[in-house]
């Protein structure tokens, strides 16, 4: 399994590479976002051509695919005929003369990392060859469903939303988002429990838990919840709601 970890890290390394030279050409970062999902699409493919697939590999690539191209594809629209996202844009402001080198390292290279860590449990069901029947593989792919259910839809109430607001300044406060401040977070990171809850029994399985892990800090503590709602710092209503509503599991709004 070493030797795959090693493999999936060159293959990510070469991979944000080309995705860098792209962004430096089309002049904006946030494509990097759209890289995400899609980098696990890479390596799923990648371990499907080079290992030899099982039923339980099967389902894992399966399940992956289908929530990378959902998030690239999502993202692409969403960006679609806008300027650079905020965050990235802040970045390019502050970066100065380092922009380039800084871009490299601290977006491309370092979610290369992280896309690392995450595909752990891809990796470990990729290199069994025996398959198991433990029922972990059902309840994670039905944890993997409530998640991927939660941010598709969160994402596509976000956007309808944002398509038909009156003024900038409004906040979304229905549907899902009206029992969580980020009912797509929260989804994003069921998916990859659910995953890791499915290798489980496999050996080597209790080390992919770096995976949800490391996903779950990232959206609750780094570059989630916290640099999204700092734009929000200002904004009344987002404050009003932020007070009556959980910010990450679905709960029933305060009164």
């Amino acid at each position: 399994m070493l030797a795959t970890i090693f493999q999936i890290g060159l293959l990510i390394c070469c991979y944000v590479s080309v995705w860098f030279v792209i962004s430096l050409l089309i002049k904006r970062n946030d494509i990097a976002d759209i890289a995400w999902g899609l980098g696990f699409v890479a390596i799923v493919v990648f371990l499907y051509f080079t290992h030899t697939p099982t039923l339980q590999s099967g389902i894992v690539y399966i399940l992956t695919i289908i929530w990378g191209i959902r998030l690239a594809i999502h993202i692409g629209l969403r960006s679609k005929g806008k300027t650079e996202d905020f965050r990235y844009k802040k970045w390019r402001d502050e970066w100065g003369k380092y922009f380039v080198l800084r871009s490299f390292l601290q977006v491309y290279l370092l979610q290369g990392f992280f896309m690392w860590v995450i595909s752990l449990p891809i990796i470990v069901v990729s290199t069994v060859k025996n398959q198991t029947t433990s029922p972990l593989i059902l309840a994670g792919s039905i944890i993997w469903l409530v998640g991927f259910l939660f941010e598709s839809i969160g994402d596509y109430q976000l956007m309808l939303f944002v398509k038909h607001k009156q003024n900038k300044s409004d906040i979304m406060q229905t549907g899902l988002w009206k029992y969580t401040r980020h009912p797509n977070y929260f989804g994003e990171v069921l998916v990859w429990w659910g995953i890791f809850i499915m290798v489980l029994p496999l050996p080597y399985g209790i080390w992919a838990i770096m995976s949800p892990i490391t996903i779950s800090f990232l959206l609750l503590y780094v570059s989630g919840i916290p640099m999204l709602e700092a734009k929000y710092e200002h904004n009344q209503a987002f404050q009003a709601y932020k007070k009556r509503t959980s910010a990450f599991f679905p709960m029933l709004p305060r009164v």
